[in-house]
Order: structure tokens, then sequence, then C-alpha cells
């Protein structure tokens, strides 16, 4: 990778996706802080995200493209600033190395339309381990109950502790 890379390279979800829109399309459905996140990879400000607060049982789907992403169950606080979670619905993340900013880290995206969703850190909770680092404007929330095959809380952790 060139040197300019570590500094400039945004982090792109490569591949087709099931889901494909043009730029014109996606700023027509999207907020212009969505589309800079989802579509242009950027970041929204900690502590700023109506989800840091939701606490009900529910779905947190791509705002993009609806797909469900992370159960409620896995939702924790991270102290960080931004929606966390211990696990995503595996299937519906995809991953790609982002070495902007002079690091390295995961980014995830949606694996319907790409749209970028923030990154994963190995310094999250039991059971996994890991974080989801969630820009809140890449999400929506649909409330709903808790779903039989949706993983439980983390251990030793109380219920405020992991919404």
């Amino acid at each position: 990778m060139a040197l300019k890379d570590w500094f400039s390279g945004k982090p792109e979800a490569k591949g087709d996706f099931p889901l494909s829109r043009s730029d014109a399309e996606w700023r027509r459905q999207l907020s212009a802080e969505q589309f800079a996140v989802l579509r242009g990879h950027g970041t929204e400000r900690p502590f700023t995200s109506p989800l840091n607060k939701e606490h009900r049982s529910g779905m947190f789907r791509c705002a993009g493209c609806g797909l469900e992403l992370f159960r409620s169950e896995t939702k924790f606080d991270s102290g960080t600033g931004w929606p966390s979670f211990y696990a995503p619905i595996e299937a519906n993340i995809g991953r790609s190395e982002d070495h902007s900013f002079l690091m390295r880290r995961t980014e995830v995206h949606c694996a319907r339309c790409g749209g970028h969703l923030g990154h994963v850190f190995e310094d999250g909770p039991a059971p996994t381990g890991l974080r989801y680092c969630i820009n809140g404007v890449s999400l929506s929330f649909e409330p709903g109950e808790r779903t039989a095959e949706s993983p439980g809380k983390p251990a030793g952790m109380s219920s405020d502790a992991t919404r």
C-alpha cells in the first residue's frame, strides 16, 4: 500500500451488492448526514445519535436498505458515544480493511447495499469480545419483541449496561 493511502485511503466495501443505486438515487432517499456516512464513509459526531438511548427490544436495520443488522439484545453502552453491539446478524454484515488516518481497522458495511456502518474492535464484552461501533445515522430501529433465537445479554452485565 502506498504511503498516501495511509493518509487518504477511505475504506471501500468491495464487490457487487444485491442492491445498487446511483449517487443521485441515494441522495434522494437519504438525509445529507446519512449519505455522508453510508455512501461517503463519514463518521457522525459522538454522543449525537438518539439510538444511544434506545433501550427497547427490537431490531436495528440498515438506514439505506432496511436489512436487519443487530438485535437489541446485543447492544451495550461502550461509553464511546456511538451505538455499540457485541454481535451482528452475521450474514448481513460485510467487512473490509480500513487504512485511513494512519490506522489499520476493520470497517463493517451492510451486505445488501454496501453502506458504511462503522468499525469492529476486539475490546468488547463476552461472549464475543467484539465491539461493533456503529454510526447511529447508519441505522434505523424497529421496536418489537425479543425473538427466541436472539442471543442473550453478555454474562455479568446488567440490563442498563447492555443497552
